[in-house]
């Protein structure tokens, strides 16, 4: 596990609540994100945990409550002022999501193209050191399709890390990985954190990379924060839902839910 971080918290939500049409998914959040920390959010599918990462991001407008990020109130920033705090913050999505239509160095160029006055061969540098950071060494003149899935998450982290930011949000990095490639990317992000000083959140369901990389874990369970705490304290808290989840534990109610719909629709043919 990484070394701790400052109490120093960079990112604050407060009572966050995020809501679609009358569903609300996000029930009135409250944690910090310290600063130089890497925290792991975890939960079951459609807990919340995306919806929470792209609320943190500025994807999605909280309903309801507060995020801070550097002390700037993303729902209320304006357009300049979030656009300062964007350059400020990496993320890599789930997949990667590189343009097809790029090589890979264009995509780790894009975001220095857009943001920066720098010059093409200093542009071209920033690449090549980008890419060596990952473990990419000479595959900018590659297309996306010709990675393989781990080293197109590689190249989505380098494009993550081209303006240098201060927060990494990954989402699901190790999803659809086998458990060698998947040891790699958990190893990558180790080391990033460590040379950087980054303050790093991770969605993710799985559990081992959670335990290994995160210095505290928060579990997020049908858009509630079950338990929050170090990776220790997480292990062990005995709440049902918190056992339930880490312990690998059928949930009867979906069952129910299964079962009602099969006679349900077994009745009406």
């Amino acid at each position: 596990m990484a070394a701790s971080g400052s109490h120093d918290p960079i990112i604050s939500a407060r009572d966050l609540r995020v809501s679609y049409a009358d569903l609300e998914v996000l029930h009135g959040l409250t944690f910090d994100v310290r600063r130089g920390e890497t925290l792991a959010v975890i939960g079951g599918s459609g807990s919340g945990k995306s919806t929470m990462l792209r609320t943190l991001v500025g994807l999605e407008k909280p309903s309801s409550g507060q995020v801070r990020i550097n002390g700037v109130d993303i729902a209320t920033a304006g357009t300049r002022e979030m656009d300062a705090l964007r350059k400020r913050i990496g993320l890599a999505f789930q997949g990667g999501a590189l343009i097809g239509s790029l090589s890979v160095g264009g995509n780790i160029a894009l975001p220095l193209l857009e943001h920066t006055a720098l010059d093409p061969s200093t542009i071209e540098v920033m690449v090549r050191i980008k890419l060596e950071q990952v473990g990419l060494s000479g595959f900018e003149n590659y297309s996306p399709s010709q990675l393989s899935g781990g080293m197109r998450k590689r190249a989505a982290f380098a494009r993550a890390m081209a303006l240098d930011p201060e927060i990494l949000f990954f989402d699901e990095p190790s999803a659809g990985l086998d458990p060698i490639t998947a040891a790699g990317i958990d190893d990558l992000i180790l080391s990033l954190k460590k040379a950087y000083g980054l303050t790093i959140v991770v969605v993710t369901h799985e559990l081992a990379s959670a335990f290994l990389i995160a210095d505290r874990i928060v579990l997020i369970d049908h858009g509630n924060i079950a338990a929050i705490g170090s990776v220790d304290e997480v292990r062990n808290n005995p709440h049902p839902r918190v056992r339930q989840f880490l312990d690998r534990i059928a949930d009867s109610t979906q069952d129910d839910d299964v079962d009602h719909l099969r006679i349900y629709t077994e009745g009406i043919r």
